[in-house]
């Protein structure tokens, strides 16, 4: 697993949203798509609301590859599934970076969502 660096981690954590990219299966880039994310402990993850049917997350099945960019910080990534084990501490940074949008931020904290965990690694 490759891990990130200091700054790209901090900048890419403090970000608002991210915008993904993820690559088709000919390895060009899909349209990218804006969302929430939020980094628990040393790694970055992303939800979808949809659950694993969301059409985003569907495209991160078949390569799982893409690139991101947030707060500044542009990087290509693997994504990752992420393991139950990680959910309370990704369900944690949900509940603090944006528990100011009550009404929206319970969306992301559903079992359906949970399934959709993705960790972003860099590559």
């Amino acid at each position: 697993m490759t891990t990130w660096n200091g700054s790209d981690l901090e900048e890419i954590g403090a970000a608002e949203e991210l915008d993904l990219a993820s690559e088709r299966a000919d390895g060009t880039l899909r349209n990218p798509v804006t969302m929430w994310v939020v980094r628990a402990g040393d790694h970055v993850y992303v939800r979808s609301v949809k659950g694993t049917a969301g059409p985003w997350y569907q495209g991160t099945q078949s390569r799982h590859q893409g690139r991101i960019e947030a707060g500044g910080v542009r990087q290509d990534v693997t994504f990752r599934e992420a393991g139950p084990d990680e959910y309370a501490g990704v369900d944690t940074a949900y509940r603090e970076k944006y528990g100011r949008y009550p009404s929206i931020v319970e969306h992301v904290l559903t079992d359906s969502a949970r399934a959709s965990t993705l960790r972003l690694e860099p590559r």
